[in-house]
């Protein structure tokens, strides 16, 4: 499903989020209540091109039918893509393999008025070089502990990197793009916050293997607002 996600996605009693507004859209198409289980819980401001979520029914619907006929009864930020039926076993969270995240940053000289919730506006003048030769350092096996948010209810802060780069787009936009088994809360906006602080010259790129190694987020960099951060894929091959 697709998502422009201005509040939030688990949901929580007398408040709008994406979980119960779809919820709520399904339940006016299989005549049932159902309970969504998602890849994972986006915050307010984090958008998703390819949120996963999946659930129960007894309903006969077209399987196919299924994408139309809740997206008639849902509100345009929020769209649902595809839809399939999976194994029982299946779950969008448990199941999930892969994930890709990207980061927005706009460095040009002027914040855009259209497109100001939909990314990150840094007005320095950011050194994508360095960004590029840094952002290596967080491939491979790792212990994220200096990149994640205080009050993580994870246990281990261990996680692998698959792919991580920076790629520089038309209009002075900059994406930053990181493929893991998995991600700590806020971890991929501090690695954006470390990566614009090498971009800015207050960090040395050689300095990212020592700020991961020392395992304290006072040495990472800050955490970069959501309105930049989307979850591009997840992936259960």
């Amino acid at each position: 499903m697709m998502e422009k996600n201005s509040i939030g996605w688990q949901k929580q009693p007398n408040k709008l989020n994406i979980q119960g507004t779809i919820e709520q859209a399904i339940k006016q198409v299989v005549k049932e209540e159902v309970n969504l289980d998602a890849s994972g819980r986006t915050d307010a401001g984090v958008h998703a091109l390819g949120q996963v979520a999946n659930f129960k029914t007894n309903s006969n619907i077209q399987i196919e039918k299924l994408p139309i006929a809740i997206n008639t009864n849902l509100k345009k930020s929020i769209r649902i893509i595809k839809a399939e039926e999976v194994d029982e076993k299946f779950h969008s969270r448990l199941s999930c393999k892969k994930k890709t995240y990207r980061y927005i940053i706009n460095n040009s000289k002027i914040e855009s008025a259209i497109y100001r919730n939909l990314e990150t506006y840094i007005p320095y003048k950011l050194d994508i070089k360095k960004m590029q030769k840094s952002i290596k350092f967080f491939e491979g096996e790792h212990d994220f502990k200096a990149f994640k948010a205080s009050g993580t209810s994870s246990k281990s802060s261990i996680r692998t990197i698959y792919k991580a780069e920076i790629l520089q787009k038309e209009n002075d936009r900059i994406y930053i793009e990181l493929t893991g088994n998995g991600f700590l809360y806020n971890m991929v906006r501090i690695i954006a916050g470390t990566l614009v602080e090498v971009g800015m010259g207050k960090i040395k790129p050689e300095e990212i293997k020592e700020i991961i190694n020392s395992k304290e987020r006072n040495k990472a960099g800050k955490t970069l607002p959501p309105q930049g951060l989307y979850l591009v894929k997840v992936e259960y091959n």
